[in-house]
């Protein structure tokens, strides 16, 4: 075989490999209640995309640039308990706009698979089904924030709040300004997370976070797979 074969090759190897990495990207956002586990499952399914050689991306909101940290410590520090609904709310958007234009878009043009801690769906849960603010109002604000931009998948680790925050108190952790609001806008919150998936099935997978941690990351997994297959 001659050189320029091989060369011609390797060149045609090449620009496959970045074809693919270009259209690999996509994003996936783990949410529920707290204390149901997603940082354990965040960190894990990290080591295993990376295991197979994905790029991968962590993020979370509120926050995940340094305008959007900065709206997060204003959002959950606890010593604001009189923060208008409608301030957070706006809080979260003008946060949601920073983190896609500045972080999110540009990771998933270079191939990376975003994994985030919460996205949108966690507003229409605390603000909409918790606080009660009208759904038209919210989709406004969520609309302008998104600029036409969704994620991937909503995998939602689903989990009774009282014993979620059984688990946050077990490791020693303080309550957020959220966390520390009433049981029954807790439940209603989860609540909110079922209804969504049940109304977007392709949108949404909800795992019982109940269960054993590597039945939970067993389940994880199978969605993260199934969305290599999909955008691989």
């Amino acid at each position: 075989m001659g050189l320029e074969y091989i060369i011609a090759g390797v060149c045609d190897y090449i620009l496959e490999i970045n074809g693919r990495d270009m259209n690999k990207g996509f994003m996936v956002v783990f949410d529920g209640s707290n204390g149901a586990g997603k940082t354990t499952v965040i960190k894990s399914v990290e080591k295993y995309l990376s295991s197979k050689g994905f790029d991968v991306l962590l993020t979370r909101e509120p926050g995940g640039t340094p305008i959007g940290e900065k709206i997060r410590e204003v959002i959950l520090d606890p010593s604001t308990p009189e923060m208008s609904f409608m301030t957070e709310l706006m809080l979260f958007g003008a946060g949601r706009a920073q983190h896609i234009q500045e972080k999110i878009k540009p990771a998933l043009a270079q191939g990376k698979i975003v994994i985030s801690d919460r996205f949108d769906a966690a507003t229409f849960s605390f603000q909409h089904f918790a606080r009660g603010i009208a759904l038209d109002t919210i989709t406004k604000i969520n609309d302008l924030a998104l600029a036409g931009f969704s994620p991937n998948m909503n995998v939602i680790l689903d989990l009774e709040p009282s014993e979620g925050l059984k688990r946050v108190h077990s490791r020693g952790e303080g309550l957020d300004r959220l966390e520390d609001e009433k049981s029954e806008f807790l439940i209603k919150a989860r609540n909110g997370y079922l209804t969504q998936a049940q109304q977007a099935p392709e949108k949404f997978v909800v795992i019982d976070a109940s269960q054993s941690k590597q039945k939970v990351l067993t389940d994880v997994i199978k969605v993260i797979d199934s969305l290599l297959d999909k955008h691989g």
